[in-house]
């Protein structure tokens, strides 16, 4: 596949050294194949006698032993001279692809030669001689293995004469190892190229782990330096390069245009002129035969600039591997674009994702969320609607790169499991602190209500005019605000799960704002002549009120800060808690202070139930504040035992 992305870029003199190494590997197999036959052949017809051990020669030559000794030792005669074996079919058309390939390799260095070689097979192929059935004739084996004294040709005879070119080409080729790329035929400027292109793919080429690919050939074909790799095992997923002094053009194919466009994206602090993603097709390439072609051209003014360029394609070849692989798996948690984002993170920052793929990938984080939070994140639902999606992609960023540095370390798949949970668990907490966050605003609205009826109070002991209209509106614009804050905050408990005691915090501190929305209605209704002893018993509650509210958004901020590990925060914490409580007693004392002022004095009816009310509204909303602290404590305590 890679050699005929290669031919049809217009690029297969850098093919000629790979094609060489490929046609001696196949007359290794063919030489193991045809024994095998050979044995075969014996054992149908002499079944008493062992069967012919090849598991050394098929070692050797890159074969599967069992495969061969299945066919041997099931080989039997199936009358009128002929013999049958299990698979017999498949080792003759993998004899056929072998010498095919030997064929192509001759071609691609000697097209004369070649296209001998070529027919000379055709016409054994015209015979019959090759046909891929489970049954053969015994005499047609010994015809296919041996060699005709007649000088009539056959499969044997062509095999050692291909070699014989192979080798030939071989000696000729004269192939050198330049920095882990094999080269020929280089002039002295192109070194320096192929090594900086090497740098670059040597700096990152651990990040494949022990994955296959990254082979690199060099060349010096029609006045220029090509580089080719292979990058992965992906058919039609090449890139070649050729350099003309400071010009460097990049001829790169892909059956992904997601992927494509992705590598071209890595290259952007280079003035890269880049084509569009073309669509190919070529024949048993990609879905449906199709695969996507991109140019791109960078001129250079210095060569240092054209190396610094050609060790950045290099670097960037290892992401490209099992890219599309880890983006799907990166879907199911986050959206298709972020999953995207990730893996262009993961290979700016030199992390990449092969190491997350070999470890576990999907399990990796599908164990994480069934031991960290079986009951916060549903089976199928993404990270992103569970965390939130800036939570989501920083999580998955970091189990990609414990995932890379484990790996590289060489510590336990445990343990990247561990660190992994835990930062899970780090997240699930955010996420919690951020719904109190979103209580923290519900208590500023009510310390607004408190302060406003304390100002109103303020003003009518100082005789200054005390505008009740104004309070009312103020005070019903909070309280509408404020209830739009709890329904927020139930929505995102809910869809989180974040447990019923975050939902109780935001009741309690719901119902204290109601109690002084409630006050401020009254205040504003309270005759502006009141008796100096009340209105400083009065001024004394709302006191008491606006302290309690400051109290709960101290101890609240405080145990936001509970989670990440700081026990002076705890501390603060629950300090605030007794504040409140504090606080609620005062209340009662001063309401009934209050209370027991009005039965004791005689003031008129409006009075009396004015300020009456007024003192139960503001002690009613500190007694729910002080329940809001009751349930403070227990979350904070929570979290210190976790």
């Amino acid at each position: 596949m890679k050699s005929q992305i290669i031919e049809q870029l217009g690029q297969a003199d850098i093919l000629l050294p790979s094609l060489v190494a490929e046609g001696l590997a196949a007359n290794d197999r063919i030489k193991v194949r045809m024994s095998a036959l050979q044995a075969a052949s014996q054992h149908a017809q002499q079944p008493d006698r062992p069967a012919t051990d090849l598991h050394v020669e098929c070692n050797a030559a890159g074969l599967a032993p069992a495969a061969l000794a299945t066919l041997i030792g099931g080989a039997h005669l199936a009358g009128d001279g002929r013999m049958a074996a299990p698979n017999l079919a498949k080792l003759m058309k993998e004899i056929h692809d072998d010498v095919a390939a030997m064929v192509r390799a001759v071609s691609a260095g000697n097209a004369a030669e070649g296209e001998a070689m070529s027919a000379r097979l055709a016409a054994i192929r015209n015979t019959g001689a090759l046909e891929a059935l489970n049954e053969i004739e015994i005499q047609r084996v010994a015809k296919l293995t041996g060699v005709t004294q007649e000088g009539a040709d056959s499969l044997h005879r062509l095999v050692m004469d291909l070699h014989k070119a192979l080798n030939r080409l071989a000696a000729g080729c004269a192939e050198e190892i330049l920095a882990g790329a094999h080269v020929f035929g280089l002039h002295s400027e192109d070194r320096t190229p192929v090594e900086r292109f090497m740098q670059g793919l040597n700096e990152t080429r651990v990040l494949k782990f022990d994955h296959p690919g990254l082979d690199t050939m060099a060349t010096r074909s029609g006045g220029r330096l090509l580089i080719q790799n292979d990058i992965g095992t992906t058919d039609a997923h090449v890139v070649v390069i050729a350099v003309k002094k400071n010009s460097v053009t990049v001829t790169y194919t892909d059956v992904h245009r997601a992927r494509a466009k992705f590598f071209i994206g890595l290259f952007d602090k280079f003035q890269a002129k880049w084509s569009g993603l073309d669509r190919h097709t070529a024949a048993g390439l990609g879905d449906d035969n199709a695969f996507f072609l991109v140019t791109g051209q960078y001129k250079a003014e210095r060569s240092e600039d054209r190396n610094d360029f050609l060790a950045a394609l290099g670097a960037a070849l290892v992401f490209l591997i099992d890219w599309n692989k880890a983006r799907k798996l990166l879907r199911s948690w986050v959206a298709k674009e972020d999953a995207t984002r990730i893996l262009e993170w993961a290979a700016r920052q030199r992390i990449g994702h092969r190491a997350f793929l070999e470890l576990g990938g999907n399990e990796l984080i599908g164990t994480a969320v069934r031991n960290a939070a079986p009951t916060r994140i549903g089976f199928g639902e993404r990270l992103d609607q569970a965390l939130g999606r800036d939570a989501a992609i920083d999580f998955l960023k970091t189990a990609m790169r414990a995932s890379t540095e484990a790996l590289r370390a060489g510590r336990s798949v445990r343990l990247v499991r561990d660190q992994i949970e835990a930062d899970l668990v780090r997240h699930l907490e955010r996420v919690d602190s951020a719904l109190l966050a979103i209580v923290l605003r519900q208590i500023g609205l009510a310390h607004d209500v408190a302060a406003a009826i304390a100002q109103h109070v303020a003003a009518l002991q100082a005789g200054r005019p005390a505008d009740g209209t104004l309070l009312t509106t103020r005070a019903g614009l909070i309280e509408r605000k404020a209830d739009r804050i709890a329904i927020q905050a139930r929505k995102e408990a809910t869809r989180l799960d974040a447990g019923p005691i975050i939902e109780q915090l935001v009741d309690r501190v719901e119902e204290a704002v109601d109690e002084l929305e409630q006050a401020a209605f009254i205040a504003s209704l309270t005759p502006a002549a009141i008796d100096p002893s009340l209105l400083s018993a009065l001024a004394g509650l709302c006191a008491i009120a606006t302290t309690a509210t400051e109290a709960a958004a101290s101890g609240l901020a405080a145990a936001i800060e509970v989670p990440e590990g700081r026990r002076a925060d705890s501390e603060d914490a629950l300090d605030a808690v007794v504040r409140l409580i504090d606080a609620e007693h005062a209340a009662d004392s001063r309401e009934r202070e209050v209370t027991a002022r009005v039965f004791a004095g005689g003031f008129d009816v409006a009075t009396s139930l004015s300020v009456l009310e007024l003192a139960r509204a503001i002690e009613r909303a500190t007694d729910q504040l002080a329940g809001f602290g009751h349930l403070l404590r227990r979350h904070i305590m929570a979290e210190l035992s976790a």
